[in-house]
C-alpha cells in the first residue's frame, strides 16, 4: 500500500466503524425526536417513517459487526459467511433489518391504499424473515438487494409524481427531497459493500458523501419538525 494511503487509512475498520455510528446515530435522533410529532398528530405515515430509521439503526449496527467478522476471520466476501453460524446470523439480520427499513418508507407512503392495514406489516415481516433465510441458504443474497433497489426506486418515482401533482410544494418537496437523498445513500452503501477489493481513496469518498447525504436528510427532518 502506498505510503499515502497508510496515512490516510491506518485502519479500514476504524473507518468503516465511526461511519456506521455516524449513520445509527442520526437514525435514532430521527427516531425518538420525532416521537412527539407522532404523539402529538397519531398520523400512520409517521408513525412508519419512523420506523424505518429504527430498523435502519439495527441494519447498520449489523453492517458494522460483519465488516469486523470479515476482518477478523480474514474473509473477502460476505457470502463465505456460510461455513460460520455467527456470521450467517448477522448476515440475516442485516438483510431483514435493511428490507424492513426499506418497506417502511415504501409504507409510509402507500399505507392510505392498503384496505387490510392490520394484516400487512405481519404478514411483511414473516415474508422478509423467510425470504432472507431462504436467500442466505441458496446464496441468492443479491437478489434481496436487487429488490430493495426496486422499492426504492418505486418510492422515488411515487413521490416524484406526488410532487408533481401537488399544489403545495412547499410542503411536498422537502419530503420528496429526504427520499431520494435516502435513495442515493442506498445505493452507494450498497456499492461499498458488494464490491470486493474496493479503492480505499474511492471508499472514503462514498463513506464522506453518504455521512453528508444521511446529515442532509437529519437536517430536513429536524427542521420539518418546526419549534418545539
Amino acid at each position: 500500500m502506498p505510503a499515502l494511503e497508510q496515512i490516510l487509512f491506518p485502519n479500514t475498520f476504524g473507518m468503516e466503524l465511526t461511519y456506521s455510528f455516524v449513520i445509527i446515530f442520526c437514525s435514532l435522533m430521527i427516531y425518538f425526536s420525532t416521537k412527539k410529532m407522532y404523539d402529538i398528530s397519531k398520523h400512520t405515515g409517521i408513525k412508519y417513517f419512523r420506523d424505518s430509521f429504527l430498523f435502519f439503526a439495527i441494519a447498520y449496527f449489523f453492517k458494522s459487526f460483519i465488516d469486523f467478522l470479515l476482518l477478523l476471520l480474514g474473509l473477502h466476501e460476505v457470502l463465505e459467511f456460510d461455513s460460520f453460524s455467527i456470521g450467517i446470523l448477522t448476515l440475516f439480520i442485516f438483510m431483514y433489518a435493511s428490507t424492513m427499513a426499506i418497506f417502511y418508507l415504501f409504507y409510509s407512503v402507500m399505507w392510505k391504499n392498503f384496505k387490510e392495514k392490520n394484516f400487512v406489516v405481519p404478514i411483511v415481516h414473516i415474508f422478509v424473515l423467510i425470504i432472507s433465510a431462504v436467500l442466505i441458504e441458496t446464496r441468492y443474497v443479491a437478489f434481496l438487494l436487487i429488490l430493495q433497489i426496486m422499492i426504492f426506486g418505486f418510492i422515488t418515482l411515487y413521490n416524484y409524481i406526488v410532487l408533481r401533482k401537488s399544489k403545495n410544494k412547499k410542503k411536498v418537496g422537502p419530503l420528496y427531497a429526504v427520499y431520494l437523498f435516502l435513495f442515493a445513500f442506498w445505493i452507494l452503501n450498497l456499492i461499498d459493500l458488494l464490491i470486493e477489493g474496493f479503492d480505499p481513496v474511492l471508499e472514503l469518498v462514498v463513506s464522506m458523501v453518504s455521512i453528508g447525504l444521511f446529515l442532509i436528510i437529519s437536517y430536513k427532518v429536524m427542521r420539518s419538525m418546526g419549534p418545539d
